[in-house]
């Protein structure tokens, strides 16, 4: 190790040895036991005494964490089955998301959550923010304060020194330095990692992509930076960007995804989108490329450069938040949609007041057809959401035959 780094402990996740496990084979045969893969990850990294983080957002930089040799993990929720456990502490007209984290958090469901030494929670809704104190009430809950002004240089000002308190607060909990030289590394391993999936995902600008939306959004990890993930990213690159193209998927219906994230097991909408004849060749969502489009520089002050990466992510708890509206324009340009559908869940007040200039943008700018999905977890209005995606599709069919 440098002598620079001064622990020893490394900062990424890689330095667990059992980074081995899952590897071999298909790409995708490796991430459809994602959740195993990541249980067994973070279990030997605690049998070897380092910590593990759970984290609640995008706005968590993981560099941070693993340049404090712990292992960060998300946490959100993606099952119906644990929300009935949530209603009884939270209200019932709430996001499901937050409700489905909160469930596991009650019923002691999620290994990941129970092994972790620290949670790290932002304050982006209003709903999260007051489940992270009930949270907090029997678990180690680090709150960082988001600022939500994006252009403000005060902002960003203070959302620097709230990343100084959690670099702080994970050195002394976890008794180590986070050294530049460490964040640095940290920061290498993760732009590398943004790079590989970036890669993936422009795959899908084809005409004729070689997998589906449903298959790229499997081709990620809760667990950032573990090398045989890497591995299988590489893999995949080379063994998706060889295949001879599918005929088949030029005549599905383009579609670009924008809206709320989609945690491991809350892929229905999407489901229905391509049971239907859809193909959904990007994802705006911090579930696809919004989290993933900007790295950290690697000069200069390396918490800073942090700080300015993630401050920038175009979330709809900014305000204004003209980035996210710049990102669809990209996105629109690159991605060829012939179609936008939004997916809100039920209660995502930000992301719903918001929807109302996405859906300007798209129709009068973009001059595509949109279409907006509110639901929860639960199934009940699948029939009645494919009727609706199919009625779209139909359109898009339309225009292009006039």
């Amino acid at each position: 190790m440098s002598s620079c780094c001064g622990q020893n402990r490394e900062p990424a996740a890689g330095s667990v040895a059992c980074g081995s496990v899952g590897g071999g084979g298909d790409p995708r045969s490796h991430f459809a036991g994602m959740i195993p893969n990541c249980l067994a990850y973070a279990t030997e990294a605690k049998r070897q005494g380092r910590p593990v983080v759970g984290i609640m957002c995008e706005y968590t930089p993981r560099e941070l964490i693993m340049a404090a040799g712990a292992v960060p993990v998300c946490l959100c929720g993606g099952s119906a089955k644990t929300i009935p456990a949530a209603e009884e502490h939270l209200p019932a007209n709430l996001c499901p998301l937050i409700k489905s984290t909160f469930g596991y958090h009650v019923q002691r469901g999620n290994p990941f959550l129970e092994m972790a030494d620290l949670v790290v929670a932002d304050t982006t809704c209003d709903g999260k923010k007051k489940m992270f104190e009930l949270m907090g009430e029997t678990r180690p809950v680090f709150v960082l304060e988001l600022p939500q002004k994006p252009d403000r240089p005060e902002g960003l000002a203070f959302w620097q020194s709230e990343l100084l308190r959690l670099r702080d607060e994970l050195s002394r909990r976890f008794k180590t330095e986070i050294t530049d030289c460490r964040l640095k590394r940290a920061v290498e391993a993760m732009n590398e990692e943004r790079s590989l999936r970036r890669q993936l995902a422009e795959l899908m600008k084809r005409e004729s992509p070689p997998l589906t939306g449903r298959q790229l959004l499997d081709l990620k990890s809760s667990i950032s930076c573990v090398p045989v993930d890497i591995e299988q990213y590489r893999k995949a690159i080379e063994l998706l960007g060889g295949e001879a193209a599918d005929s088949a998927m030029k005549s599905r219906v383009r579609v670009l995804m924008t809206g709320v994230p989609m945690a491991h097991g809350a892929e229905r909408v999407l489901e229905i989108i391509e049971n239907s004849g859809g193909l959904v060749v990007c994802m705006e969502n911090c579930t696809g490329l919004k989290p993933i489009m900007e790295d950290v520089e690697t000069v200069g002050d390396m918490l800073e450069a942090i700080a300015r990466k993630y401050y920038h992510l175009p979330c709809s708890v900014m305000t204004s938040n003209e980035r996210r509206l710049d990102l669809l324009r990209q996105l629109a340009a690159e991605y060829r949609p012939q179609c936008v559908v939004e997916l809100i869940w039920q209660a995502c007040l930000t992301y719903d007041v918001e929807s109302n200039r996405v859906r300007r943008l798209v129709e009068q700018e973009l001059n595509l057809p949109y279409l907006r999905i509110e639901t929860d977890y639960s199934p009940s209005d699948s029939a009645r959401i494919a009727v609706r995606v199919e009625a779209l599709f139909e359109m898009v069919r339309g225009r292009g035959r006039r």
